[in-house]
């Protein structure tokens, strides 16, 4: 007896396809959607457990809903000379009205009540332009989106915590320190002033100190001159009245 059409619809429907590079994990989306009025239950099988890690691979998908499954590649050494042999199988049938135990109804399901589909895996390297093209697109997206939350982070987070009280004190301590600021800026003007006044005194000073200085040094030579010719004068004097 031939099995019944598969109700479950994939998306995709013949491929999963694996886009490189392989030194890392590779995750790729089957979508799978249940357009019938009943609930169906559904297992993902592959031909190579080993190499994939795939969830959820198997539940209950309600009737009118979809689910998601990610199956990831884990990492190997990608040889493009070597075809994927690898294929995944999806399984469903109804689920029944009064069903309890998931596993038991896979074990006493006849074998007309299941529904398979199958899809073989592709792997695909990309060229070094568009691995290049690629990377600057996602670096191309996280700065924007990077300088996009940024630019709304300040304004969001000003309005989130402070009310109007906070502002209003920090109004008040930006002119109290405006004004703090215009004071030491006088001061700083008048004790330039009080050093420029104190500069000329002491220049002034310095000034007169050394013209006192000079008088008395010409006050000297004029006593020392007349001291010498009236030596000198009486010397004559002496001379003559010696003779």
């Amino acid at each position: 007896m031939a099995r019944p059409e598969q109700v479950l619809l994939l998306e995709p429907q013949h491929e999963l396809k694996f886009r490189g590079p392989f030194s890392d994990v590779v995750t790729t989306n089957l979508k799978l959607s249940n357009p019938t009025d009943r609930n169906v239950c559904f297992k993902v099988k592959t031909t190579a457990p080993r190499r994939y890690c795939v969830r959820p691979n198997s539940g209950i998908i309600d009737a009118g809903t979809s689910i998601n499954v990610s199956v990831m590649l884990q990492p190997f050494d990608y040889d493009p000379n070597e075809k994927s042999k690898h294929k995944f199988m999806v399984q469903s049938m109804l689920a029944p009205p009064d069903m309890t135990d998931m596993e038991g109804v896979w074990k006493e399901a006849k074998p007309e009540e299941l529904m398979d589909s199958k899809l073989r895996c592709v792997f695909e390297m990309p060229v070094e332009n568009e691995k290049t093209h690629d990377m600057e697109s996602n670096k191309m997206m996280s700065s924007s989106l990077l300088k996009s939350e940024s630019s709304a982070l300040p304004v969001k987070s000003l309005s989130s915590t402070l009310d109007d009280g906070e502002v209003k004190k920090i109004m008040e301590e930006c002119k109290r320190l405006q004004m703090e600021a215009q004071r030491l800026r006088e001061e700083n003007k008048q004790i330039r002033e009080d050093d420029g006044l104190r500069m000329r005194k002491s220049n002034v000073m310095s000034s007169q100190h050394t013209s006192v200085g000079m008088k008395k040094e010409e006050g000297l030579s004029a006593r020392t001159v007349a001291l010498i010719m009236l030596f000198f004068v009486v010397g004559v004097i002496v001379g003559k009245l010696v003779l």
